[in-house]
């Protein structure tokens, strides 16, 4: 089989640094080859397309889909624009990947979901998280009832910002309304949550503030640089998912260090904890505390991981580049697609609704949903990385 074709939008950071999407796409030559790339900044789109092999280069996305020798685009733009470029390429006809969030408002990402079914494509949305298989592991162990009927969850994204260290470039838009750490971390928590709880939100309350009116660069290029902060900075969301099971994300640009695991999980019968913001399997990653009455013990362990050290291998090589692979094992029909434009809907109406309830001081009845994921319980399914 042919690869497909694949165009990328945006040749900034998350294109061309190492764990970017092109320098990694040489594991799977099988599966995808880029034939153009586009940014605005036209040095930017030239050197890309010399440094790996790209046959065309161009200033704006409407020039890159007139050109159209190629099957899917790449979406890497700024948040901001994230629903209005990904609009035009679906109207183009192309398939897409977009980076996250995969709008900002509503309005946006319905208008994804109506354009992509009118056109019969795929749309495959980041974060890439749930491909991961430790994620994959800890959501089987819930379906598994490990630790009996879960009560409520705590996840944190956050971190101390781009601008507390020393960016590549001018790091102020992450702070501009828009923008903001949840929809540029704050995203994460809500898509490991929404895929390991494999179940919608009902409502959600949220806390949002700016912690301080202007940021200062403190190192790097554009050292000493200040600017106003318009985004809220310093965020918490309190989902309910029916049944008393609740839980809370923070995604705010202030936290340095903790010392606590990324995602807790407290159940009737136990507690699962989830260390690592990197997705590895060396080291502490999943962790277990089980009652068990008949025997009268109770504890903390490890889950031993080690089979899926080859999975896990295949998601360190691709890196960005790993929902690129997986566009185009949906497409090609043999895995089905567990990045869906409906996940990345329900996570952003969160994120809005929660910011919502933080001005009017009412929690937020949500309206959209998505469909779980089947898979069997019994059965670790790390293998499935490979499409």
């Amino acid at each position: 089989m042919e690869p497909m074709k694949i165009a990328v939008l945006g040749a900034g950071n998350i294109a061309i640094q190492p764990n970017g999407v092109l320098p990694n796409l040489h594991h799977i030559p099988d599966k995808a080859v880029v034939t153009a790339v586009a940014d605005p900044v036209e040095e930017k789109a030239k050197d890309a397309a010399a440094k790996f092999g790209i046959p065309k280069a161009f200033t704006s996305l409407d020039d890159m889909l007139d050109y159209g020798d190629f099957d899917a685009v790449v979406n890497l733009t700024p948040i901001p624009v994230h629903g209005e470029t990904s609009l035009k390429i679906l109207k183009a006809g192309k398939h897409l990947t977009t980076e996250k969030p995969v709008a900002v408002t509503i309005d946006e990402a319905d208008a994804l979901a109506e354009a992509a079914d009118a056109q019969g494509l795929t749309v495959v949305c980041a974060p890439p998280n749930m491909l991961y298989p430790t994620r994959r592991e800890a959501r089987r162990i819930l379906a598994a009832n490990t630790i009996g009927q879960v009560a409520f969850v705590r996840h944190r994204s956050s971190g101390p910002g781009p601008a507390a260290g020393a960016w590549p470039s001018d790091p102020s838009w992450f702070y501009q309304k828009g923008s903001g750490p949840m929809f540029d971390i704050g995203v994460y928590s809500m898509h490991e949550v929404l895929g390991i709880l494999n179940r919608p939100a009902k409502r959600v309350f949220g806390f949002f503030g700016i912690t301080e009116a202007t940021r200062t660069v403190p190192s790097g290029p554009v050292a000493g640089l200040t600017f106003p902060v318009t985004a809220n900075d310093n965020n918490l969301v309190l989902l309910d998912f029916g049944d008393s099971l609740f839980c809370v994300i923070d995604g705010t640009y202030n936290v340095w260090a903790a010392k606590s695991p990324r995602m807790e999980i407290f159940g009737r019968e136990g507690v699962l904890n989830m260390w690592r913001n990197l997705n590895e399997t060396e080291g502490q990653q999943l962790e277990l505390y089980r009652v068990d009455h008949e025997h009268g013990t109770r504890g903390w362990f490890d889950v031993d991981i080690r089979d899926l050290t080859f999975a896990q291998q295949h998601v360190n090589n691709l890196k960005r580049a790993l929902i690129v692979e997986h566009l185009v094992d949906v497409v090609r029909g043999t895995r089905p697609n567990e990045l869906t434009l409906d996940i990345a809907r329900h996570g952003l109406e969160i994120m809005l609704a929660a910011e919502e309830a933080s001005t009017t001081g009412q929690a937020v009845e949500l309206t959209t949903t998505f469909t779980p994921a089947e898979f069997d319980k019994t059965v670790r399914d790390g293998a499935l990385i490979h499409g």
